[in-house]
């Protein structure tokens, strides 16, 4: 498989490139991007957690318990606010796990126009803070998240996490 970036059965010295300069490192064993769909109903959202969960186990992502189970709770929480809030105008959410190698993002996307907004945590009401419990963890995790507009007209929340330091052995 060739190297993204770099030309197949090239030498450096014909693409204008230092021939002492190895170029871009290698992707690692866990980088890519995983994508899923599946249909905006209170059943996606178990789903959309345990796949995630799968994902990162099974492409060997270093993470510790403590963010898997951040992540978790940051998947569910996006789900069910799409679920919730956006169905009526988005049949289908989409789930995307991205994976460099120095950081995970999780995101949920849905085709409803409108951005959500965090509201105000008060003692009697059910609901309605996660996406204040969603920015909590990632702020803890010391990760940044946002909400964005697609192309389509809806919206993409997301939050990124950094990974821990790969151990040497």
């Amino acid at each position: 498989m060739d190297n993204p970036g770099r030309g197949s059965g090239s030498r450096p010295e014909d693409e204008g490139q230092d021939p002492l300069d190895p170029g871009p490192p290698d992707p690692l064993p866990y980088e890519g991007v995983w994508r899923f769909t599946a249909p905006a109903v209170d059943a996606s959202v178990p789903q959309a957690r345990h796949a995630v969960r799968d994902l990162l186990y099974r492409q060997g992502v270093p993470v510790s318990e403590e963010m898997v189970h951040g992540l978790l709770l940051i998947v569910s929480e996006l789900a069910t606010n799409a679920v919730k809030h956006a169905a009526l105008l988005s049949p289908m959410l989409a789930v995307e796990v991205a994976v460099g190698a120095e950081w995970v993002r999780v995101s949920v996307e849905d085709n409803h126009p409108y951005r959500p907004t965090a509201l105000e945590a008060d003692h009697v009401g059910e609901g309605g803070r996660g996406l204040l419990l969603v920015a909590e963890v990632t702020r803890e995790a010391g990760g940044v998240c946002d909400v964005a507009h697609t192309a389509s007209g809806g919206k993409v929340i997301w939050a990124a996490l950094p990974l821990e330091p790969a151990r040497v052995p």
